[in-house]
């Protein structure tokens, strides 16, 4: 591949007034807003879990033309903590109960997760009908975001995963060493060109790296249509401030990962004692502190009066938030599935959102 010269463009230096990001942005992209079938109100929760419950609701992934489930299911466990055969049955169900759109990293398991997903569709035969995503860059084969190293990075993912294509992709630019994001973008637009990729986003940016890759994107370079950022009731800092303005600005969907804290906001671990024997054991131990039993008291407030699963109510506070279009959620079992399923769709009242954010605090 050769990426040729630079373009002549626009000042890419990161801008000092993020007020500019208004400005700098293109037309906003379509209204992210849930299409629901016409026999379901859009602020009505989902009926019981069951076969085909989610199969209607999608929402667009910026202006990408990608629609997806409002919640994404991740494969982070997949390879890792659960095998190949538990990670079937969570996969079956998801798609049972609706949902299209499946998230995963080159790092994931060092490849696991990829092969694990690769082998389930190809033997569902459901590759046409999911949205896969996947962040690539952390690979210790094929590190960062280098022109080199992101094309061998997104072949080797697409091997893995028994696929041509990626429905997106996600620059990982939390990677070491991240590279150049002109040169990530150019490269980008080569996949793109390829058919290798269909939508490009980006996981790691600042601000005023997302305000300079739509500034490139005016130059010709693929426009970011996603973000993945950590973002939850337990951790609200790195989202909720320059980023989110910059986000709304620019149309952005917001894919939220670590949607419940590492499991924190399931509710289930309250106790460092209770944790010994948890892969999360360490995250959650340091979610186990006042702040944390206030979020937990006030998840139980809300869970009870709503009859919801403490999960469910965590995801219906996200999916309340301005710009979030489908948390990334990862399953041990199906159980959880149904769990997380049944937070998609609840409109949380004024109330109980401020609740929630108080505690959050």
């Amino acid at each position: 591949m050769d990426a040729g010269s630079p373009r002549e463009r626009p000042d890419a230096s990161p801008v000092r007034d993020l007020d500019e990001a208004a400005r700098l942005a293109s037309a906003a992209a379509p209204t992210q807003a849930i299409r629901i079938g016409a026999d379901r109100h859009p602020s009505a929760p989902l009926p019981a879990v069951g076969p085909g419950v989610g199969a209607g609701v999608r929402a667009p992934l910026g202006g990408s033309g990608i629609d997806v489930f409002p919640l994404m299911l991740g494969g982070a466990e997949f390879g890792w903590n659960i095998d190949r055969a538990a990670a079937f049955a969570v996969l079956d169900h998801y798609a049972e109960l609706g949902g299209n759109a499946l998230h995963t990293a080159d790092s994931f398991g060092a490849g696991r997760s990829e092969l694990i997903l690769g082998q389930w569709a190809a033997s569902r035969g459901v590759r046409d009908d999911i949205v896969l995503a996947v962040r690539v860059g952390g690979h210790p084969d094929n590190p960062g975001l280098g022109s080199v190293n992101l094309v061998r990075a997104v072949e080797a993912s697409l091997e893995r995963l028994a696929t041509d294509r990626m429905d997106v992709l996600y620059l990982d630019a939390s990677s070491s060493p991240p590279g150049s994001l002109e040169d990530a973008l150019a490269t980008a637009e080569w996949l793109v060109e390829t058919g290798k990729v269909r939508a490009v986003g980006a996981y790691g940016l600042a601000a005023d790296q997302l305000v300079e890759a739509r500034i490139l994107s005016s130059a010709g370079y693929p426009r970011l249509e996603a973000i993945d950022i950590p973002y939850s009731l337990m951790r609200r800092a790195d989202y909720e401030g320059d980023l989110r303005f910059v986000a709304g600005a620019q149309g952005l969907a917001v894919t939220p990962s670590h949607a419940l804290g590492h499991g924190f906001l399931s509710g289930v671990h309250r106790s460092r004692l209770g944790i010994g024997h948890s892969v999360r054991a360490e995250q959650l131990s340091k979610l186990m502190n006042r702040r944390g039993t206030k979020v937990l008291r006030a998840l139980d407030t809300v869970a009870a009066e709503l009859e919801l699963p403490h999960a469910a109510v965590a995801i219906a506070w996200l999916l309340a938030q301005r710009g979030v279009v489908a948390p990334i959620v990862n399953a041990f079992t199906p159980a959880h599935v149904d769990e997380l399923m049944r937070g998609v769709g609840v409109l949380l009242g004024r109330a109980h959102r401020a609740e929630l954010a108080r505690a959050a605090d």
